[in-house]
């Protein structure tokens, strides 16, 4: 899935839209967290309300190797897509 980040209103998921989009078309060495600071789950979905990891990929996160982070990085498009209806939601 591939969301625009121009369109969407929340600054961290934004961030989080565009690094999505740069960190897998040009990984490097280092992969960096998605990490936006903000630490708290979201009780529905069970993810970080910044970065949209579980609490299981942000405790693994600097043991995962490339292909592990590469693999988070995959779903945060899917991920952020369902959390936005879910704001969109009635």
């Amino acid at each position: 899935m591939r969301l625009d980040p121009q369109t969407i209103q929340n600054r961290r998921w934004r961030r989080v839209a565009e690094l999505a989009q740069q960190v897998p078309a040009e990984p490097g060495p280092h992969l960096p967290s998605p990490c936006q600071s903000v630490c708290i789950m979201h009780p529905t979905t069970g993810w970080c309300e910044g970065c949209l990891r579980t609490l299981a990929e942000i405790a693994d996160w600097s043991r995962m190797d490339k292909p592990g982070k590469l693999a988070v990085w995959a779903q945060l498009p899917e991920r952020l897509a369902q959390r936005i209806a879910l704001e969109d939601a009635p």
